[in-house]
């Protein structure tokens, strides 16, 4: 799923306006907290990291602070951190129902113009002795053409990327739901299954059994395919056909949540607020308001 966002239109037209109205880079990395920080295009990357990536142990010590940095993203939303150069990094979680599935990463700049007596301290941590003269100058000029932002304008920037990963979250839903053609049989068996049952129990044994697999190698077959559990793939749908019911005015949605699936009012609700990021009540409010 990373990947076919990285490659989706949607993304990169975002990222070519991200970039040229902040000069920040912008890639979207895989949830594996593992990834190295560095990789991928060539503009997408500090040219002083470049460099420091050539010292082995400032490349461990950056690897060390990127998983950090994502694996408290995956748990409290956007995040920013600053590694032993001083830079300031910021990743922000995509997510697919309560997975991530990719992070919009983004920063390589300083919170301010960093002097002299920074960079001697870097290279003190770095171990001078290691670094032979030409490496100091490259260094030394990559250092200090490294940008600067100021941190109000941007922490703006990061809630541009919060909204977009948002947007990319909604992209990566409609991609697990709508595409075919491109998945194995027995999940396309079992999604036209769950459409035309949708509005009835879906338990895993029944839906695996369609699919003709054992519900073990279903789950994982459905997940590697539609990049969600079929508990979220089945509420994701429930909520897409209750938003279509929803726009009807005369329609109650305690009526809408039974006809969809739903066993309680309160079931659907929480699922919905869960999936949308706001109530049926809400959502449908904010819907009539705008027209």
């Amino acid at each position: 799923m990373h990947e076919r966002l990285r490659q989706s239109e949607l993304f990169r037209v975002y990222q070519d306006a991200f970039r040229t109205a902040t000069g920040l880079p912008l890639r979207l990395v895989g949830a594996n907290p593992d990834d190295c920080c560095l990789g991928g295009e060539a503009v997408n990357r500090s040219p002083f990291c470049e460099e420091l990536n050539l010292c082995k142990s400032a490349c461990g010590a950056c690897v060390d602070t990127n998983r950090r940095l994502l694996e408290q993203a995956s748990v409290e939303g956007p995040s920013t951190c600053h590694c032993f150069a001083g830079l300031t990094a910021s990743a922000v979680p995509v997510r697919l129902g309560v997975s991530v599935v990719a992070y919009l990463k983004t920063g390589q700049v300083f919170s301010r113009q960093p002097d002299e007596e920074q960079f001697d301290a870097l290279l003190g941590s770095l171990g001078r002795k290691s670094l032979d003269e030409v490496m100091e100058r490259t260094l030394r000029a990559a250092y200090f053409q490294t940008r600067s932002v100021e941190p109000k304008r941007y922490a703006s920037m990061i809630t541009l990327l919060r909204s977009f990963a948002e947007q990319l979250g909604r992209h990566a839903e409609s991609l697990a739901i709508i595409e075919e053609g491109c998945e194995p049989a027995a999940v396309a068996r079992a999604r036209c299954y769950i459409h035309a049952h949708l509005a009835d129990p879906l338990p895993l044994g029944v839906v695996a059994r369609e699919a003709g697999l054992s519900e073990s190698h279903f789950c994982r077959l459905f997940k590697e395919a539609t990049g969600l559990t079929l508990t979220d793939y089945v509420n994701r749908c429930r909520v897409e056909w209750s938003k279509k019911e929803l726009l009807k005015p005369e329609r109650r949605v305690s009526e809408i949540a039974f006809e969809v699936g739903y066993q309680s009012l309160s079931q659907f609700n929480r699922s919905f607020a869960r999936i949308v990021g706001a109530s049926p009540t809400t959502w449908r409010r904010d819907r009539f308001e705008g027209v």
